[in-house]
């Protein structure tokens, strides 16, 4: 029964619509125009097997936020702000992205083993936006003028995959980890990537991947995108 536990650094990116009182003042964002401070993230794995199947989970938990002074990268009733106005942002994101899945081992040699996996994932994101514009605001209603917005979204999506590890040099102790899933349901289509280079030990491993997650929310979302990208480095403890 491997357990991984990760350190994640990843780049957060996504685009969301704040809705506001009328579809005219509903401010949209880039995350990854004021996303600068990652304030706290876990990450971590569990598997249990029991011949060629198995299950595993594995949870990742952010708590990030951002400000930034005198941008235009902001969009208010779907247009740019005004040519002479400018805008503080302040924004804070806090979620869980939870994959459950069962596998099936169909390849287990010496040097190779490849699983395949059906499942489902959870995005579930609360996000909050301080807002004030300056400047010439020209026709923007008061209620896209300033204040305090939020937007969450509980996201499930069933996803199918590959996992696996392949092993390299003269003892075998060397090995490229790798994970890929695809799936759809409430959001419009979901991926996640993960390779990298590992070394076993008797206790375990030690792991340097790097992990890419995206989704590619349905019409009509307020999260309309959002990706997290980056390196992780672990141990993987096995009983």
């Amino acid at each position: 029964m491997p357990d991984r536990s990760y350190g994640y650094f990843p780049t957060i990116g996504g685009k969301t619509t704040f809705p506001q009182s009328t579809p005219v003042s509903d401010i949209s964002v880039d995350a990854d125009t004021i996303l600068d401070n990652l304030q706290g993230v876990f990450m971590g794995s569990l598997e249990a097997r029991k011949g060629r199947w198995g299950a595993f989970t594995d949870v990742l938990y952010m708590d990030v936020g951002g400000s930034a002074s005198g941008t235009r990268d902001i969009s208010v009733g779907g247009s740019p702000i005004p040519a002479g106005a400018a805008a503080s942002l302040d924004f804070n994101l806090k979620g869980w992205v939870w994959t459950l899945a069962g596998t099936y081992r169909v390849v287990n040699d010496s040097g190779v083993t490849i699983d395949v996996l059906p499942g489902a994932r959870l995005l579930d994101i609360e996000q909050k936006l301080g807002v004030q514009l300056s400047g010439n605001v020209g026709p923007i209603p008061l209620p896209g003028r300033a204040g305090t917005v939020n937007a969450n979204l509980s996201n499930w999506d069933a996803i199918v995959g590959v996992k696996g590890r392949m092993a390299f040099g003269e003892t075998g102790k060397w090995f490229v980890p790798y994970y890929l899933d695809v799936g759809t349901g409430e959001s419009d289509l979901t991926w996640q990537a993960m390779a990298g280079v590992g070394y076993s030990f008797r206790w375990g491993d030690l792991v340097g991947v790097w992990r890419h997650i995206d989704y590619d929310m349905k019409s009509g979302k307020t999260l309309e995108s959002m990706t997290f990208d980056g390196p992780a480095i672990g141990a993987v403890f096995r009983w």
